[in-house]
């Protein structure tokens, strides 16, 4: 049995990487009254292009993925610990999508099956998905991400 949240994370493969800094003006998190807002991050290795035009549906739920692994990094970084997340309150994704793409939500299920994946009950959530006619440095994904945490 896997009891902690780092043992998760090697039972899954995953090494967290550096967390990536702001790409502008403003700070990768802030905690307010135990709600940690995590800005919007987007994959490992700044793919470019639209889904449903440059990218499939099945590469785009591997994108958000990578993204969700940046803002675990983001949260470990900021936090000390991931166990000091309590529940995954929301997330929000942007997909950079053609207009007649309508997948939206199975790319975004890239980034949900991962919180589940490592925080199991507490990583279910609310969430929202948009289709986005672009997004910064064009690429395919962002999310954005609200957490309960310790103070």
């Amino acid at each position: 049995m896997v009891d902690s949240i780092d043992e998760r994370l090697t039972v899954l493969g995953i090494t967290l990487p550096e967390a990536s800094g702001p790409a502008a003006k403003y700070a990768n998190a802030v905690t307010v009254n135990g709600l940690m807002f995590v800005s919007g991050k987007g994959p490992a290795g700044q793919p470019r292009g639209k889904l449903g035009e440059a990218f499939t549906t099945e590469q785009g739920y591997e994108f958000a993925r990578q993204a969700g692994i940046e803002v675990l990094a983001v949260l470990k970084e900021t936090l000390g610990s991931l166990e000091k997340v309590k529940r995954v309150v929301k997330i929000q994704g942007f997909v950079n999508a053609v207009s007649s793409f309508e997948e939206h939500h199975k790319v975004l299920n890239g980034y949900s099956d991962l919180l589940m994946d490592v925080f199991g009950e507490a990583g279910v959530h609310a969430r929202s998905v948009l289709g986005a006619v672009s997004v910064r440095d064009d690429l395919p994904i962002i999310v954005d991400s609200i957490f309960q945490v310790e103070e």
